[in-house]
């Protein structure tokens, strides 16, 4: 029996990011990165770097302060 693994995507909002690095520290799958572009307040923000890695653990969600980062789970 083949255990299937869940499949994830986060959105990230660009303009609401302060590049805090907490949601990159915490992915235990290395989804995320943060941009070379400044935002409109001058931070690089984070962006969804590694789509096919993402297991919609959620992690990144709760450690952002800038509440910036909504999580979905695929069927």
């Amino acid at each position: 029996m083949q255990t299937k693994l869940r499949k994830g995507k986060i959105e990230i909002d660009f303009e609401k990011c302060k590049g805090c690095k907490y949601c990159i520290l915490t992915c235990p799958k290395g989804c995320i990165e943060l941009s070379t572009n400044f935002n409109s307040s001058g931070y690089y923000p984070a962006y969804f770097s590694n789509p096919d890695e993402c297991i919609g653990c959620a992690m990144c969600a709760v450690v952002c302060p800038d509440i910036a980062i909504e999580v979905y789970l695929e069927e």
